[in-house]
């Protein structure tokens, strides 16, 4: 029993380990370089560069800890995070979690079948939905570090999807959930589920 309890606490990610709190007012002023490719306040104008707004401090606290660590390559990112202190990316991190994200419109040719994936999955393939880890909508789970999708790019959630499935992106964890997910999804799964998730709210 406590074996399971332990593996548990394990995947969800509560552990006994130490973590900066994140000040969001101290992190406005560390984030104002982000902004030229993030906006301001995270909601990203460029549909290749992703919305921060709203999304879990500790999701984004691993992708930047990822990214200056070279777990995650993001060229665009490169060299931006070197000199910053664990300190200064749990600030960051805090103030895009404090603001509020804009929603899109998504694609009507394609969203009935995005939904049909993102809230039930697809048996036969053998792929379960989106929302048991990012909630039906699509606001992710911050305590377990799952990311929130709704209204975030289709062009960047279409592009991470097919960087899971062609090994390009390999950060998400041990388990590798969502390089096994993607595996089992077509470009046209892809693009229905990008589209739907841009839109949803």
């Amino acid at each position: 029993m406590n074996k399971l309890i332990v593996s548990l606490l394990l995947t969800l990610g509560i552990t006994g380990v130490a973590h900066a709190a994140g000040d969001a007012t101290a992190g406005q002023a560390k984030a104002a370089v982000c902004g030229a490719c993030h906006g301001p306040d995270g909601n990203s104008p460029a549909p290749n560069f992703p919305k921060l707004a709203g999304q879990g401090e500790r999701y984004l606290t691993k992708q930047m800890h990822d990214i200056k660590d070279g777990k995650r390559t993001v060229l665009e990112m490169t060299g931006l995070l070197t000199n910053l202190s664990d300190q200064d990316l749990a600030d960051i991190a805090a103030y895009f979690a404090s603001q509020k994200g804009s929603v899109g419109a998504a694609d009507p040719k394609v969203v009935a079948h995005g939904e049909e994936l993102f809230r039930g999955g697809n048996l036969e393939k053998g792929m379960p939905s989106c929302i048991g880890c990012h909630s039906p909508n699509g606001a992710g789970l911050a305590a377990a570090g799952f990311p929130h999708l709704s209204g975030q790019h289709a062009q960047y959630i279409a592009k991470q999807l097919t960087d899971f499935r062609e090994g390009n992106r390999t950060n998400d964890g041990d388990a590798k959930i969502m390089q096994t997910i993607s595996n089992k999804m077509s470009n046209k799964d892809i693009e229905a589920v990008s589209q739907y998730i841009q839109g949803l709210h």
